[in-house]
C-alpha cells in the first residue's frame, strides 16, 4: 500500500533502550572524539582517567532515542531505499547519564507531499525509567523519494535560521576516517546504505555513505566545544536539515553564528564547500 496521509497523529508502541559506559564510548569514538589526539577529548574517550570523568555527547540522544521510529508501521509500506534523513532535532532536560535506560514513544506528527517524494515526521519523548522524568526529546523528518503525489499538504517551507552574510564567529574542522561509518554503525544504526557498496548503488550513490547522524554527530561535538566550553550540562538543543550526502573520509567543517545570548545558528560544510547540514540552530545555558 502507498503512504497513508491519516497516519498523522499515531503513536507507535513504547520501546525501551538502556546502555553503558561501553555504548557511550563507542558513540564518542564513531562521532570522531579523540581521533586527532587520543588525549584530547577524554571526558568522553575513556571511563578509568583519573584526571577527568566520563561524560556523554548531548547528540547521543539521536542513538539512544531510536525507539521512536516505531512509529513508522503505520504510514504504509515503501522502499527502504528510497528513504533519507531528512531533518533532525534535539532536546535535552540535562545530561545525559553514563548509564541507564529510557522509553520512548514516537508519534507520527506530519505527512507531506513535496511531488517526487513524501515527508514523513516523528516527535519521540524519551523518558528516564529509573526517575520517570522526560530525559530528552527528538524530532525527525524523513523524504522518501518516489511516494509523492498524492495530493496531500506540502507542508512548511521557506528559509529558516538563515546564516548571516558574514564570516562566522566560530569554526572548527574534522576529518572524517574512511572507515568512519564502519565505526559508526556499531552504535545500531545498520541500514545497508553506509556499508554496502550493492545497496547503495540501488539508492543512487556510487558507492555507501556517511550516516548523516553521524554527521551531526561530528558537528554537535564541534558546537560543543565551540559554544559550551565543552559542558554538555550547557547543551539544551540543536536542529539541522541535511542538505548533502557526505562520503567517509570527507573533512567537515562547522561554521556557528551568534545570534543572541545562549543560540546561535550553524552551517557543517563538506570537503569541498558545499553545505551539507543547513537551517541549523543550536541553544545552550550560560557557563
Amino acid at each position: 500500500m502507498p503512504i497513508n496521509p491519516d497516519a498523522v497523529g499515531a503513536t507507535g508502541q513504547p520501546v525501551r533502550h538502556s546502555w553503558d559506559t561501553r555504548d557511550v564510548l563507542l558513540y564518542a569514538m564513531g562521532v570522531g572524539a579523540g581521533a586527532v589526539d587520543p588525549l584530547q577529548e577524554l571526558q568522553f574517550t575513556t571511563e578509568n582517567s583519573q584526571d577527568t570523568e566520563l561524560v556523554v555527547l548531548p547528540t547521543m540522544a539521536v542513538v539512544l532515542g531510536v525507539g521512536g521510529a516505531g512509529a513508522f508501521g503505520s504510514i504504509g509500506t515503501f522502499n527502504p531505499a528510497m528513504l533519507v534523513h531528512g531533518e533532525q532535532a534535539i532536546t535535552l532536560h540535562g545530561p545525559i547519564p553514563t548509564a541507564g535506560e529510557v522509553e520512548t514513544v514516537g508519534t507520527i506528527t506530519g505527512i507531506y507531499d513535496k511531488g517526487k517524494g513524501a515527508v514523513v515526521e516523528v516527535t519521540s519523548t524519551s523518558t528516564d525509567t529509573a526517575s520517570g522524568q522526560p530525559l530528552f526529546s527528538t524530532v525527525m523528518s524523513a523524504f522518501i523519494r518516489g511516494e509523492g503525489g498524492f495530493g496531500g499538504d506540502r507542508g512548511p517551507s521557506g528559509p529558516k535560521n538563515v546564516a548571516p552574510d558574514r564570516a562566522p564567529d566560530h569554526t572548527v574542522s574534522y576529518a572524517t576516517r574512511s572507515d568512519q561509518a564502519l565505526l559508526y554503525r556499531l552504535s545500531g544504526d545498520r541500514n545497508p546504505l553506509h556499508s554496502d557498496p550493492a545497496f547503495a548503488a540501488f539508492g543512487g550513490f556510487d558507492r555507501p555513505i556517511l550516516h548523516g547522524l553521524c554527521t551531526y554527530g561530528f558537528t554537535g561535538r564541534g558546537l560543543l566545544h565551540l559554544l559550551c566550553g565543552s559542558d554538555p550540562g550547557r547543551f539544551t538543543s540543536m536542529e539541522g536539515r541535511f542538505s548533502s550526502p557526505v562520503l567517509p573520509g570527507e573533512t567537515l567543517t562547522v561554521n556557528a553564528w551568534d545570534t543572541g545570548a545562549g543560540e546561535a545558528v550553524f552551517q557543517t560544510l563538506g570537503g569541498d564547500g558545499r553545505v551539507v547540514i543547513d537551517a541549523g540552530r543550536v541553544t545552550y545555558g550560560e557557563a
